[in-house]
Protein backbone atom coordinates (compact mmCIF):
# COMPACT_ATOMS: atom_id res chain seq x y z
CA UNK A 1 0.00 0.00 0.00
CA UNK A 2 1.34 3.43 -0.78
CA UNK A 3 -0.16 6.73 0.49
CA UNK A 4 0.71 9.84 -0.92
CA UNK A 5 -0.27 12.82 1.71
CA UNK A 6 -0.67 16.39 0.48
CA UNK A 7 -1.20 18.64 3.10
CA UNK A 8 -3.92 21.11 1.70
CA UNK A 9 -5.79 23.98 2.48
CA UNK A 10 -8.53 22.86 0.45
CA UNK A 11 -9.19 20.00 -2.35
CA UNK A 12 -12.15 18.78 -4.10
CA UNK A 13 -12.54 16.03 -6.39
CA UNK A 14 -14.82 15.57 -9.70
CA UNK A 15 -16.25 12.28 -11.16
CA UNK A 16 -17.32 12.25 -14.86
CA UNK A 17 -21.44 11.96 -15.65
CA UNK A 18 -23.28 11.87 -17.82
CA UNK A 19 -23.30 15.30 -18.58
CA UNK A 20 -19.99 16.40 -17.42
CA UNK A 21 -17.72 16.25 -14.03
CA UNK A 22 -20.12 15.98 -11.57
CA UNK A 23 -18.73 17.05 -7.79
CA UNK A 24 -18.20 14.12 -5.66
CA UNK A 25 -16.40 15.42 -2.49
CA UNK A 26 -14.06 17.91 -0.84
CA UNK A 27 -12.92 19.04 2.38
CA UNK A 28 -11.10 22.54 3.92
CA UNK A 29 -7.65 22.34 5.80
CA UNK A 30 -6.47 18.99 5.75
CA UNK A 31 -5.18 15.77 4.24
CA UNK A 32 -5.68 14.83 0.29
CA UNK A 33 -4.43 11.40 0.39
CA UNK A 34 -3.90 9.33 -2.73
CA UNK A 35 -4.06 5.74 -2.07
CA UNK A 36 -3.11 3.03 -4.35
CA UNK A 37 -2.19 -0.80 -3.38
CA UNK A 38 0.36 -3.22 -4.94
CA UNK A 39 0.27 -7.13 -6.00
CA UNK A 40 1.88 -7.36 -2.22
CA UNK A 41 -1.50 -6.77 -0.89
CA UNK A 42 -3.69 -9.08 -0.15
CA UNK A 43 -7.53 -9.26 1.51
CA UNK A 44 -5.99 -10.07 4.65
CA UNK A 45 -4.27 -6.79 4.86
CA UNK A 46 -6.79 -4.84 6.83
CA UNK A 47 -7.09 -4.92 10.38
CA UNK A 48 -3.09 -6.15 10.51
CA UNK A 49 -0.12 -4.40 12.59
CA UNK A 50 1.14 -2.91 9.00
CA UNK A 51 -2.46 -1.49 8.34
CA UNK A 52 -3.10 -0.05 11.94
CA UNK A 53 0.13 1.82 11.77
CA UNK A 54 0.25 3.24 8.49
CA UNK A 55 -3.68 4.39 9.24
CA UNK A 56 -2.54 5.76 12.58
CA UNK A 57 0.90 7.75 10.89
CA UNK A 58 -1.20 9.21 8.05
CA UNK A 59 -3.66 10.94 11.12
CA UNK A 60 -0.77 11.26 13.63
CA UNK A 61 1.74 12.87 11.15
CA UNK A 62 2.89 15.99 12.86
CA UNK A 63 3.08 18.26 9.56
CA UNK A 64 0.67 21.04 10.38
CA UNK A 65 1.56 24.65 11.95
CA UNK A 66 1.42 25.33 15.51
CA UNK A 67 0.98 29.30 16.84
CA UNK A 68 4.91 29.31 15.87
CA UNK A 69 4.61 28.30 12.62
CA UNK A 70 6.39 25.09 13.43
CA UNK A 71 5.23 21.64 12.17
CA UNK A 72 3.78 20.33 15.97
CA UNK A 73 0.39 19.47 14.89
CA UNK A 74 -1.37 16.87 13.44
CA UNK A 75 -4.34 15.94 11.60
CA UNK A 76 -6.12 14.91 14.68
CA UNK A 77 -4.55 17.68 16.69
CA UNK A 78 -6.02 20.27 13.71
CA UNK A 79 -9.12 18.25 13.70
CA UNK A 80 -8.79 18.91 9.48
CA UNK A 81 -10.94 16.93 6.47
CA UNK A 82 -9.71 13.61 4.85
CA UNK A 83 -9.97 13.39 1.34
CA UNK A 84 -9.21 9.88 0.05
CA UNK A 85 -8.89 9.45 -3.89
CA UNK A 86 -7.43 5.96 -5.17
CA UNK A 87 -4.66 6.19 -7.57
CA UNK A 88 -2.79 2.71 -9.18
CA UNK A 89 -0.61 4.82 -10.89
CA UNK A 90 1.40 4.89 -7.58
CA UNK A 91 2.89 1.61 -8.74
CA UNK A 92 3.78 2.93 -12.03
CA UNK A 93 6.97 1.43 -13.18
CA UNK A 94 9.19 3.88 -15.15
CA UNK A 95 12.67 2.28 -15.28
CA UNK A 96 12.11 0.97 -19.57
CA UNK A 97 10.71 2.99 -22.20
CA UNK A 98 8.82 6.01 -22.13
CA UNK A 99 5.36 4.66 -21.04
CA UNK A 100 4.93 3.46 -17.48
CA UNK A 101 4.00 -0.48 -16.24
CA UNK A 102 1.74 -0.54 -14.10
CA UNK A 103 2.44 -4.43 -13.66
CA UNK A 104 3.29 -3.90 -10.01
CA UNK A 105 -0.67 -2.45 -9.28
CA UNK A 106 -3.07 -4.92 -7.36
CA UNK A 107 -5.86 -6.19 -9.59
CA UNK A 108 -8.82 -3.77 -9.67
CA UNK A 109 -10.92 -6.44 -7.42
CA UNK A 110 -8.70 -6.77 -4.84
CA UNK A 111 -7.88 -2.78 -5.00
CA UNK A 112 -11.73 -2.42 -4.61
CA UNK A 113 -11.64 -3.63 -1.95
CA UNK A 114 -8.69 -2.52 -0.08
CA UNK A 115 -10.07 0.64 -0.91
CA UNK A 116 -13.33 0.44 0.06
CA UNK A 117 -12.15 -0.95 4.04
CA UNK A 118 -9.37 1.96 3.81
CA UNK A 119 -12.73 4.40 3.13
CA UNK A 120 -14.45 2.74 6.10
CA UNK A 121 -11.72 2.72 8.92
CA UNK A 122 -10.36 6.31 7.90
CA UNK A 123 -14.25 7.87 7.96
CA UNK A 124 -14.53 6.45 11.47
CA UNK A 125 -11.28 8.18 12.42
CA UNK A 126 -11.44 10.96 10.74
CA UNK A 127 -11.22 13.99 13.20
CA UNK A 128 -13.14 16.24 10.15
CA UNK A 129 -14.53 16.39 6.93
CA UNK A 130 -14.05 13.03 5.31
CA UNK A 131 -14.61 12.42 1.38
CA UNK A 132 -13.77 10.81 -1.32
CA UNK A 133 -13.43 10.11 -4.99
CA UNK A 134 -14.93 7.08 -6.87
CA UNK A 135 -12.80 3.94 -7.51
CA UNK A 136 -11.78 3.71 -10.81
CA UNK A 137 -13.97 6.53 -11.68
CA UNK A 138 -11.73 9.39 -13.56
CA UNK A 139 -11.78 11.98 -11.78
CA UNK A 140 -10.90 15.66 -12.00
CA UNK A 141 -9.09 17.37 -8.44
CA UNK A 142 -8.79 20.71 -7.82
CA UNK A 143 -6.76 21.34 -4.63
CA UNK A 144 -4.17 23.65 -3.21
CA UNK A 145 -0.91 22.08 -1.61
CA UNK A 146 -0.61 23.73 1.53
CA UNK A 147 3.54 24.58 1.95
CA UNK A 148 4.05 23.00 -0.27
CA UNK A 149 3.79 19.30 1.68
CA UNK A 150 4.05 16.60 0.32
CA UNK A 151 4.92 12.66 2.17
CA UNK A 152 4.70 9.58 0.90
CA UNK A 153 3.79 6.13 3.43
CA UNK A 154 4.76 3.02 2.06
CA UNK A 155 3.93 -0.03 3.47
CA UNK A 156 7.21 -1.76 2.38
CA UNK A 157 8.91 0.92 4.58
CA UNK A 158 7.02 -0.41 7.64
CA UNK A 159 7.42 -4.30 7.32
CA UNK A 160 8.91 -6.74 9.63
Amino acid sequence: MRLLLQRVSRARVDVAGAAGPVAAGGIGPGLLVLAGFGKADTLDLPGTRLWTTLCAKLLDLRIFPDDADKLNLSLRDTGGGLLLVSQFTLYADTRRGRRPSFSAAAAPELARALYDRLAADLAASAPGDFAQGVFAAEMWLDFVNWGPVSILLDSADYAD
